[in-house]
């Protein structure tokens, strides 16, 4: 059974403001928990309680009314190296314009649980999702997939098409299958190790390189301290393996194969400057080189989709959501109401 419980949100230790000041490149990194216990939400942050292979775990979420109700709700799904969090701006954005905002947590993901014998997969997630979504009497929702999101996204409309309204992806991932370009599978516990490795550095070159082009504001500080947050503490190899497992994830279950199932009005928002090309760094190195990133591969999945169109963010890279969210949530509001009378 699903129990829905309050969960008090707890203050970080360091506050954020301070934190961006920081002028040190590897500054010391506060433990914020391995669920983020101790780093701060815009709203408050929920439960719902679920069974993972026979071990009770929590979905966090965050559940936000707007002032005055369109009678219309989203859900908000993030992705792999973001959280619920990242979606701040947005929210703020929909909440306004009258939409009530759903944000979860996936399970294995920032607030959420991370059970170790948890097997990922979308269709589990996209489940969870829909669960979730009952739990708070939404029966139909526009869903919002960003990159790791995007797929889960792309998979919850195929697994239940009656629950949506409108798709709207946002650089995604899962568009291609990255085996059949000849990327290899990684061992379990070699992906572990590589996670093992994480912190406020490698979070932080990785994403100005793959998601920012380049570029760095002090904006972005907020996300790194958080993701590297998780990674302080006792809990740091469950962080790791859950990230592990999570990459194998979107490895083994690309989506790129049933495009055509997705019936819902689907619209895919492309900063075009996007690096992001999964499994390029486990490729051998002549296969590395042939890999496409996001914005290369979507004009042509677009055209395997019942109904899709392109939106291209000029300017922007992997996560337009964050580096000039005005500009976002102007195409999102639009995308939402694309051919809507």
């Amino acid at each position: 059974m699903t129990k829905i419980v309050s969960r008090r949100l707890l203050l970080s230790l360091v506050p954020v403001a301070g934190l961006l000041a920081a002028a040190d490149p590897a500054p010391h990194v506060p433990d914020f928990g391995a669920n983020l216990e101790r780093f701060a939400y815009p709203w408050p942050v929920q439960v719902m309680t679920v069974d993972i292979v026979g071990q009770p775990a929590h979905m966090a979420f965050m559940d936000v009314a707007a002032p005055r109700p369109n009678g219309q709700s989203v859900v908000l799904l993030h992705g792999k190296n973001f959280c619920g969090a990242t979606w701040e701006g947005t929210v703020r954005a929909l909440s306004s314009a009258g939409y009530r905002v759903l944000i979860p947590d996936q399970i294995g993901f920032c607030k959420s649980s991370k059970p170790r014998a948890a097997q990922y997969s979308l269709p589990m997630l996209a489940s969870l999702t829909r669960r979730l979504m009952q739990s708070r009497g939404i029966g139909r929702a526009h869903v919002v997939g960003h990159s790791m999101g995007g797929m889960l996204a792309m998979r919850f409309a195929i697994l239940f098409p009656d629950a949506v309204d409108r798709l709207v992806l946002v650089n995604p991932l899962g568009l291609k299958d990255r085996a059949e370009e000849g990327v290899p599978p990684t061992d379990i516990d070699a992906l572990w190790a590589g996670e093992k490795k994480t912190n406020y550095a490698s979070i932080k070159a990785y994403q100005q390189a793959n998601y920012y082009h380049g570029t760095w504001k002090p904006a972005y500080d907020r996300w790194v301290w958080m993701l590297a947050g998780m990674y302080q503490g006792s809990g740091r190899d469950s962080v790791a393996l859950a990230q592990a497992k999570t990459s194998e994830m979107i490895y083994a279950q690309p989506v790129a194969r049933e495009l055509y199932r997705i019936k819902a009005p689907t619209t895919l928002l492309i900063g075009p400057l996007d690096q992001t090309a999964f499994g390029r760094a486990q490729a051998p190195v002549a296969i590395r080189r042939t890999l496409q990133p996001i914005p290369a591969i979507a004009p042509q999945a677009a055209r395997q989709f019942p109904d899709a169109t392109v939106v291209r963010l000029e300017g922007l890279g992997h996560s337009p959501q964050v580096e000039d969210p005005q500009r976002f949530e102007t195409a999102l509001l639009a995308a939402l109401n694309r051919n809507r009378r």
